[in-house]
């Protein structure tokens, strides 16, 4: 009999089983695909490496350099050039978004007078009440930073909706500054000081693996060996006594812990014949669809010199591409030689049936927003649709009011947790970090 049961072979599934293990504690993970890493996934078709879900992590030590160090992938980490710039899509140009205090004073992104408003940031008043990004952005900001930054940075991350996302759930490291110094600009200035990253920006290594991102659960996968299971599909959990059930079609498992690592409605399917208002507050949280687009040209078809991160199109513009991820320059090996790799996405809060719409039909939309930017000549010589039908949770106004409601409940199932990418930050390395706090509070049995 194993100590805990994980469901959802996910990255949080499984890097929470990889700690358990350290900790000594026996963990099985029962996943329903015939394959570890829920979104994490890697197509590598005619010479090209292609991320299907998240292209690339964050990491800034911690969990996910443990983690990465104990399945012994520290010499497969690709890093992306930290100079390299990100473009904001204005009009029909590519701009850089200003990275230093010179590129913003002559960034045309943004007006003299909306500059010159920045002044006044120190002083604007505090929030009273929760906010969306983009109240708190417009009062603090103004609206063209909204409009020609934080958009299109909402866009990137969360294919949200800023009038809806909450700040202080989805970008909580922002909504700290004001807590803390009551000026984004002062806390800036006092983490500089305190020698930290300060600012509203995250800092650390940008990353990847050489064969691509489903790298990493693959490597967790081999190190669980048999105690991860496969093709196994939990329909149904139950309490027995001071044991959790987990009922699969050919077998059932026992366990006194029980950790449900799945998207937020699945575990809310699973809950809801033991604790209905859980399941409520759980399928209350949006997933809107996102497709990605991978598109391979030769290097001749691109004008442009796709010397950066890749772009993003703010809301403004009215185009249905969220942005493009300028694929084989942010790592290397992503495409043959003398050819080009693009992911696009299109779907999100913002055009969510999008999702609907034929393969052929997606391309043509992304080519038709892409084409005059990036100077496309021709039609792609490799394409690649992935759908999601429920991509990235949403952390909207209320969200963190939900999270303590659901902990609230779980104290009376004694044993029971619940972890995924709806919670804690949807990137990758959060989701490790998450697994990491989450397995040093399992108790042993």
């Amino acid at each position: 009999m194993t100590d805990t049961l994980i469901v959802g072979g996910g990255i949080t599934g499984l890097a929470t089983a990889w700690f358990l293990r350290r900790r000594g504690i026996a963990a099985t993970v029962l996943e329903g695909s015939g394959e570890p890493g829920g979104t994490v996934r890697t197509a590598i078709r005619a010479g090209f490496t292609v991320d299907t879900g998240p292209t690339s992590t964050l990491s800034r030590g911690g969990a996910l350099e443990e983690l990465i160090a104990g399945v012994e992938l520290r010499d497969d980490v690709v890093e992306a050039d930290r100079r390299a710039p990100r473009y904001i899509v204005k009009g029909d140009r590519l701009i850089p978004l200003p990275a230093t205090l010179s590129d913003f004073l002559s960034t045309p992104l943004f007006t003299t007078r909306a500059k010159l408003r920045l002044l006044a940031e120190p002083f604007r008043r505090r929030a009273r009440e929760e906010e969306s990004i983009a109240q708190f952005t417009r009062r603090r900001i103004g609206p063209q930073f909204l409009d020609w930054a934080v958009d299109p940075f909402v866009s990137g991350v969360y294919a949200g909706d800023p009038e809806r996302l909450s700040v202080r759930a989805a970008v909580p490291r922002l909504y700290a500054l004001e807590a803390r110094y009551g000026s984004l600009f002062v806390g800036a200035l006092a983490g500089l000081f305190r020698g930290e990253s300060g600012g509203a920006q995250p800092r650390g290594r940008l990353i990847s693996f050489r064969r691509g991102m489903q790298t990493l659960p693959n490597a967790i996968a081999r190190a669980l060996g048999p105690s991860l299971r496969l093709n196994t599909t939990v329909g149904a959990i139950a309490r027995s006594g001071a044991q959790w059930i987990a009922r699969a079609p050919h077998a059932e498992y026992r366990a006194a812990n029980l950790i449900l690592a799945v998207p937020a409605h699945r575990a809310a399917e699973l809950l809801a014949p033991i604790d209905a208002a859980v399941a409520r507050e759980l399928s209350a949280i949006a997933y809107p669809p996102v497709a990605s687009i991978a598109l391979g040209f030769a290097r001749k078809q691109i004008g442009h010199t796709l010397d950066g991160f890749g772009a993003l199109l703010p809301r403004r513009l009215q185009r249905e591409t969220l942005g493009v991820i300028f694929a084989s320059t942010l790592f290397a090996g992503r495409a043959p030689p003398d050819r080009v790799l693009l992911t696009a996405f299109i779907g999100g809060s913002r055009n969510p049936s999008a999702g609907d719409l034929d393969e052929p039909e997606l391309v043509q939309r992304v080519l038709s927003d892409l084409r005059q930017l990036l100077a496309i000549d021709g039609a792609p010589m490799f394409q690649n649709v992935t759908r999601w039908r429920h991509a990235i949770p949403q952390y909207e106004l209320g969200h963190d009011a939900r999270i303590d409601r659901i902990d609230d409940a779980l104290t009376k199932h004694p044993g029971l947790h619940l972890r995924g990418n709806w919670r804690g930050g949807v990137s990758l390395a959060d989701c490790v970090s998450s697994a990491d706090g989450l397995a040093r509070t399992v108790k042993n049995t």
